[in-house]
C-alpha cells in the first residue's frame, strides 16, 4: 500500500497547516525516517539551496522525538534512492519539468509501498489531470491517483501575473468538463492537503 499525500502548495505560509502535513507524512513510520527530497520540477541550479531550505522547514515541523535523514534527489541515482527511503517528497514549480523527470520512470511503480508527499506541481502530476495556473490550462497528469487536482485554489497566486488575476471559477469548470468526467475535483487552498492509499 502507498499512502499519497497531496498539498496544495505554498505550506510554508501557513505553520499550522505545514505541521499538520509534515504529521500525516510521518503517521506510523517510527522513530527513524528516511526522506528524499525531489527537486526536479525546480531549475537544476536550485535544487541545493532548496533542499536545505525545506529540510529546515520540515525540521521545525517534526516531532523533535523522530530521527530524520534527508538525501536530495537525482535523477541517475533516483531508483535506488527511493528504495532507500520512507518518505519521497516532490515539490512544486514547473509542472513540464516535473513530467519530464518522472516520466523516464515506471510510476508508480517506482515507490510502491512508500509515504508519498507533493506539493502544487508535484501533485498535478500524480493527478490524472489538472488545471495548471502557470499555464491556466487543463494538462494530463500520470494518472497514479483517479482524481482532477487544482494547486493553489483561490489564492492571491499570479496576482501580479501581466495576464492580470486567475479567475478560479473558470478553472475549475474547465477541469471538470476535461478527459473523465466522472472523476472528482481536488480543488485546494493554500497549505491544505488531501491523503489517498493505494
Amino acid at each position: 500500500m502507498t499512502k499519497y499525500i497531496l498539498n496544495s502548495g505554498n505550506a510554508k505560509y501557513y505553520p499550522e497547516k505545514e505541521k499538520a502535513s509534515i504529521k500525516e507524512t510521518l503517521l506510523g513510520l517510527g522513530d527513524d525516517v528516511k526522506v528524499l527530497y525531489c527537486f526536479f520540477s525546480q531549475p537544476r541550479e536550485d535544487w541545493e539551496t532548496k533542499y536545505e531550505k525545506y529540510k529546515k522547514g520540515f525540521l521545525r515541523a517534526a516531532d523533535k522525538n523522530v530521527r530524520l535523514t534527508f538525501k536530495l534527489a537525482f535523477p541517475d541515482t533516483f531508483e535506488d534512492q527511493v528504495k532507500s527511503s520512507d518518505v519521497i517528497w516532490i515539490a512544486g514549480g514547473d509542472d513540464h519539468l516535473i513530467k519530464y523527470w518522472l516520466e523516464k520512470f515506471d510510476v508508480p511503480k517506482i515507490w510502491d509501498g512508500k509515504i508519498v508527499a507533493a506539493s502544487s506541481a508535484g501533485s498535478n502530476a500524480l493527478a490524472s489531470s489538472f488545471w495548471t495556473c502557470d499555464w491556466r490550462e487543463c494538462m494530463k497528469g500520470f494518472g497514479v491517483l483517479p482524481i482532477k487536482f487544482i494547486a493553489h485554489f483561490d489564492s492571491s497566486y499570479g496576482k501580479e501575473d501581466p495576464r492580470g488575476e486567475i479567475d478560479w471559477q473558470t478553472g475549475f469548470s474547465e477541469l471538470e468538463k476535461y478527459g473523465d468526467t466522472s472523476l472528482p475535483v481536488h480543488a485546494l487552498k493554500e497549505g491544505d492537503f488531501v491523503v489517498f492509499e493505494k
